[in-house]
């Protein structure tokens, strides 16, 4: 007897086929891909066997891009068309770029906020160099899996911001990717690790790659990753040790500051070279060409790179301690820490990590291969591929979102470290009589006032109702999706008028704003609360005063005598001075002496409103 497979409708007669997903660590130095292949997720290697792919793009006249190790090959001999460390300017502005101090590119000029590099084979931007890094990992995923991808998980730095998202996500779409999810990075080194070791309790990530640093404190149990807080620098890694050693390498071989871009490249090569032979030896010859043509050749001691690239490894350990007071807990109640890229190979950072942590750091996965593997495993879940233990991800975003309020004060709808995916929404209402139009300022920042934030965009909601002030119901509804990207929602209630926008800043933070924003929200706590009371006094003043204002140019002869009215213009007048002061009490003094002298004016006004809203009527009317 013949047997039929028989499916549900509208489901696969194959219910169990494999979709292929992939996982991609889109890093600064290197890259990866990774899938899961027989329920075990690994990274996959390329035809000569290698796993890692050098993130550099070398561009060619009249021929395709070259990507990978040829590329870093002739990265010191063709400087101005190779593209080294590309993720440090995703999501950039010109004015963020232009301040690297080993810069060999030439930016240009152009109305868009996005840099283009100039090159032979013509001006490209950060996201067309990610999307060719992208197009070669795809390429080897679809030639060893065998088939087409279902969508990828790519992996970002947990300080990225919504720019340096979209731009990764442009990234990706250029290159063919459907984008399932952009995953942090910390993030998908507590999914491989999790898992793979069944961990429960609290979890420090320290993720230092190439050009980012990261730290998140994360409480796993059984299967749920929740990240309680996160810190770091977006722009210190690797490279910047490297650019230690190297300015190390000038001052000894007496290279003058204006090397030219060739010589630059060699020596960031060396450097690079130096500082992996130092994880095995406590010394290495250090060779450079000098640009006469000579040789020049030292020694450079373990020692002497410690000396190096301590103030660097110190700058990571300050984000650690912020992470832990956000997240509310000390360092003893950390059970482990997870050492992840490229960067804590070097034996002084797992030092320094130890010191600080207080126990020795976790090394026996591939710090390079576990961020692309816990992006794999997550990629398998979401295109259906449900392993045998659900996984719950629970990601938080880094900086308060909200809007700006009358007075210039910043409303906050969403506070920083809040989980994501996650919807906020608030009701407000118009200030004046009449108003059919409202501008909607979108802010990011933990301060009170709103020019102590960093605006993020501008839209306005039209067609409101004309109504007296107060009376309009708008609702603003923020939205931040899985991979940590805004958008915002305004909309009149009664008559269901909407105005929407995604939050797509043309460039990122700067390298230190982030850090500086939190410190200063904690130093300027006390006096930041003072000032949105003082503001938030002197915005009813100013409400009470045009509300007077108007309704005594209306009808003011027709209720108040001479007398009356002198009275009532000396508390008005009195009102108006001391709003320009910051003594809330004295405000609220004047509000209620105000309110105190026009209570005659405002009984017969009323009055006058209810005997004509009654006029023509009888009493029996209202009564039945």
């Amino acid at each position: 007897m013949a047997l039929l497979q028989i499916s549900e409708p509208g489901q696969a007669t194959a219910p169990h086929q494999h979709r292929l997903a992939i996982g991609i660590d889109l890093g600064t130095t290197n890259s990866l891909v990774a899938s899961v292949r027989s329920g075990l997720a690994e990274t996959l290697a390329d035809e000569s066997g290698q796993h890692l792919l050098p993130s550099v793009v070398r561009y060619l006249q009249h021929q395709q891009p070259v990507v990978g190790q040829s590329a870093k090959e002739a990265a010191p001999d063709d400087p101005m068309n190779t593209i080294v460390s590309v993720k440090r300017l995703m999501g950039r502005g010109i004015e963020d770029v232009r301040d690297n101090e080993f810069d060999t590119y030439k930016f240009v000029e152009q109305e868009s906020a996005v840099p283009r590099i100039h090159t032979v084979a013509g001006d490209v931007s950060a996201i067309e160099v990610s999307a060719e890094i992208l197009k070669s990992l795809r390429a080897r995923a679809e030639k060893t899996l065998g088939g087409d991808l279902s969508g990828a998980v790519i992996t970002v730095p947990a300080y990225f911001d919504e720019a340096q998202r979209q731009a990764t996500k442009d990234a990706a779409r250029l290159a063919g990717l459907n984008v399932l999810r952009l995953l942090n990075e910390p993030t998908a080194a507590a999914v491989a690790y999790g898992l793979d070791k069944k961990s429960d309790g609290i979890i420090a990530i320290y993720d230092l790659g190439g050009g980012t640093f990261d730290v998140s404190i994360l409480r796993l149990n059984r299967g749920v990753f929740e990240v309680m807080a996160t810190a770091g620098d977006s722009a210190l890694g690797g490279d910047d040790m490297d650019a230690a050693i190297a300015r190390w390498i000038m001052q000894q071989a007496n290279i003058q500051d204006d090397a030219d871009h060739a010589q630059i490249r060699r020596l960031m090569h060396e450097a690079r070279r130096a500082k992996e032979a130092l994880t095995d030896a406590d010394a290495t010859t250090v060779e450079v060409v000098r640009m006469d043509g000579s040789l020049w050749q030292g020694q450079l001691t373990r020692a002497d790179m410690h000396e190096l690239i301590d103030s660097l490894i110190r700058k990571t350990i300050s984000p650690c301690r912020r992470a832990l007071r956000d997240a509310g807990i000390g360092v003893d109640e950390v059970d482990e820490v997870v050492m992840v890229g490229g960067s804590t190979r070097v034996p002084r950072v797992r030092e320094q990590v130890e010191a600080f942590f207080k126990r020795p750091p976790l090394v026996d996965i591939d710090p390079d291969k576990v961020v692309a593997v816990g992006a794999a495993l997550q990629a398998d879940v979401l295109a259906g591929n449900k392993p045998d233990e659900e996984m719950l991800l629970l990601d938080v975003i880094p900086l308060s979102l909200g809007l700006e309020t009358m007075g210039g004060l910043s409303e906050k709808l969403i506070s920083r470290n809040t989980t994501i995916p996650v919807a906020r929404a608030q009701e407000f209402t118009t200030y004046k009589d009449g108003q059919t139009a409202m501008s909607i300022h979108v802010v990011q920042g933990e301060r009170e006032m709103v020019q102590d934030c960093r605006s993020l965009a501008r839209f306005s909601l039209h067609g409101i109702p004309p109504m007296v002030a107060g009376a309009a119901r708008i609702r603003v509804t923020f939205q931040v999706d899985a991979d940590g990207l805004l958008s915002v929602t305004a909309q009149e209630l009664t008559s269901g008028v909407q105005s929407r926008i995604e939050v797509k800043p043309s460039y990122g933070l700067e390298d230190t704003e982030i850090e500086q924003m939190l410190r200063d929200s904690m130093e300027h706590a006390r006096g930041d609360m003072e000032s949105r009371r003082v503001r938030e006094q002197q915005v009813e003043a100013d409400r009470v005063i045009e509300a007077l204002e108007a309704a005594l140019q209306t009808d003011g002869e027709q209720y108040l005598d001479q007398a009356e009215r002198e009275k009532i213009d000396q508390a008005l007048s009195a009102l108006h001075q001391v709003n320009q002061t910051e003594d809330v009490e004295a405000i609220k003094a004047a509000i209620k002496n105000l309110e105190t002298t026009c209570s005659a004016y405002v009984e017969r006004r009323m009055n006058s409103s209810i005997q004509h809203a009654m006029s023509g009527h009888s009493i029996e009317e209202f009564e039945s």
